[in-house]
């Protein structure tokens, strides 16, 4: 799965990224996510769960940053394990320029999932994975206005541009596309 996209954001570079790199504010924002921690220099632990009725469902995740240059871009490895139910792998490249209305945050990704979500469908992982991906931009934009009001005020709303590869464009960021996929997987898997 390949995954490329922009999002505007309602504040400067520089705190949009801080914001992206404290464990306090993703959790706060990846829906479903239980914890968000670092576990050493550039490197951070993820839990999600995901509950569908009386189903649920745990996914472990380990996120790295390589290629570092702050506040501009990195690149992101990302590691998801779901037992039975799958699992989710890859990188992504993320740059963050600043824009008249705040800053712009793009991002090129690259993952592959397997176990049993794989049997399932890139549409049905696709049309989950944008829902779970607006709930997340809907709360990050959120957090943003509320700790940096004075760059919310100045600019519109974000604005969002996506395409995939071969499949229909999902817009996601690429800090929570490893999270996204993982939630993705036990949402399919309880449907099943």
């Amino acid at each position: 799965m390949e995954m490329h996209g922009s999002r505007a954001i309602a504040a400067t570079q520089q705190q949009t990224w801080e914001a992206l790199l404290d464990p306090q504010v993703l959790q706060a924002c990846i829906p479903g996510c239980d914890k968000m921690e670092t576990t050493g220099p550039n490197q951070y632990a993820a839990s999600i769960g995901v509950k569908i009725g009386p189903v649920s469902a745990r996914f472990n995740a380990k996120v790295a940053l390589s290629d570092v240059d702050a506040p501009q871009s990195c690149t992101i490895t990302f590691d998801s394990q779901g037992g039975a139910a799958g699992f989710g792998r890859g990188n992504a490249k993320v740059k963050i320029t600043p824009s008249d209305a705040g800053c712009e945050l793009t991002y090129d990704v690259t993952a592959q999932i397997g176990g049993k979500v794989a049997q399932v469908g890139q549409r049905l992982i696709d049309g989950v994975s944008k829902a779970m991906a607006e709930d997340f931009f809907k709360r990050f934009d959120d957090e943003m206005r509320k700790r940096h009001p004075s760059a919310a005020s100045s600019s519109a709303s974000p604005a969002v541009s996506e395409s995939a590869g071969a499949s229909s464009g999902i817009p996601a960021w690429a800090w929570i596309v490893g999270v996204i996929v993982i939630a993705a997987i036990a949402w399919l898997m309880l449907r099943s």
